[in-house]
């Protein structure tokens, strides 16, 4: 059984928790960020921007 966390998984688990995409543990650039980011992403969506307006 392998006890490595998978990071696409937890990016799943944390978009489930509402926990926002900065929340990634792992460092910038590397595969496992990207894995997470992935992961949060199919759950919650694709990132919005910060001065995005709604109908615009």
């Amino acid at each position: 059984m392998n006890s490595d966390p998978d990071p696409f998984e937890e990016g799943q688990r944390a978009a489930r928790q509402n926990m926002p995409a900065e929340a990634n543990p792992y460092r910038d650039g590397s595969e496992e960020h990207a894995l997470w980011a992935a992961g949060h992403e199919k759950v919650a969506g694709p990132p919005r921007e910060a001065n995005e307006s709604e109908g615009g």
